[in-house]
């Protein structure tokens, strides 16, 4: 079957991760279904662009944004792309398909002071799950590190030898990332709460839940949602919101733009642009204070 090689090709051929795979998974099987109910299709491989732009309206008209409906039809693209690859179709329908347009998400980082609150000021439970939670958060701020990265890595990971972590970022890439000697401290007092879990059922992996298994995505996102509204009024509390911060607070202190990038995993500058609106603001500062003209 067509799609389960195009699923094959992904996880093997572009060693993308087993979530996005799913997510390609669903988008073509939800338009599979809507050419079979709406259209009587039979499949999709030869579909025409008319029906494929049906369901766009349909999603549309559902109340599904822009931005949602996109990545829809990007997983459509890539697959009609795939059945180009292998000869089984001729001509992409989509060839000539052109992007809704979507309203430009601005993401607000955690100032250095909510930061300093929450890794300073507020008292964290006693135990385990406090020494871990303040932990997670620590490392989400100090490295830049993805949620999904977190959840995946293992003790042996860490090399207190260099103070360095090893990260395995999107399509199986690894990074070496820096620790800070605060960061070491806590992972070291973490160590010695997690020793005395009553069972570890996944001993490899270095964030478990106090039932000692693997740390997962909601867990995470309630743990920083949690300590995050003590000191922030901020609609969007996330995980991904501490690895923002990382990065604009770094190009606010002069850290070039390569450098975050590498710490960021990124494969192009143009993914680690997104963060440098945040540091404009920095920098109008520096500008204003400091040109000759300014004074003028």
């Amino acid at each position: 079957m067509a799609l389960t090689a195009f699923l094959s090709y992904l996880s093997l051929e572009k060693n993308y991760s087993p979530h996005t795979v799913v997510a390609y998974q669903r988008d073509i099987e939800a338009f599979t279904l809507y050419c079979k109910e709406v259209h009587d299709a039979p499949g999709i491989d030869g579909i025409a662009y008319t029906v494929i732009r049906s369901w766009i309206v349909s999603l549309v008209e559902s109340g599904m944004d822009n931005r949602s409906i996109n990545r829809k039809i990007a997983s459509l693209k890539a697959y009609y792309k795939f059945l180009l690859r292998i000869g089984t179709l001729t001509i992409n329908p989509l060839a000539k398909h052109k992007a809704l347009k979507t309203v430009k998400k601005v993401e607000v980082p955690f100032s250095e002071k909510e930061m300093e609150s929450v890794l300073q000021q507020i008292t964290y439970e006693e135990g385990f799950e406090g020494v871990r939670n303040k932990l997670l958060i620590e490392l989400l701020y100090t490295t830049g590190i993805r949620r999904a990265e977190l959840i995946g890595l293992k003790i042996g990971d860490v090399d207190f030898n260099t103070n360095t972590m090893k990260v395995l970022g999107k399509r199986n890439k690894e990074r070496l990332v820096p620790l800070l000697s605060s960061t070491v401290l806590l992972f070291k007092n973490y160590y010695e709460e997690r020793k005395q879990l009553a069972v570890i059922a996944d001993e490899p992996f270095l964030f478990l839940t106090k039932a000692g298994k693997k740390i997962y995505e909601t867990l995470v996102y309630r743990i920083i949602n949690g300590y995050f509204s003590k000191v922030s009024s901020k609609v969007k509390k996330s995980p991904h919101i501490l690895r923002h911060t990382f990065a604009t607070h770094l190009l606010n202190k002069g850290a070039d733009l390569n450098s975050v990038k590498e710490l960021l995993g990124h494969s192009s500058l143009a993914s680690t642009q997104v963060y440098t609106h945040n540091s404009i603001a920095e920098l109008k500062k520096v500008h204003a204070a400091s040109h000759p003209r300014s004074k003028n």
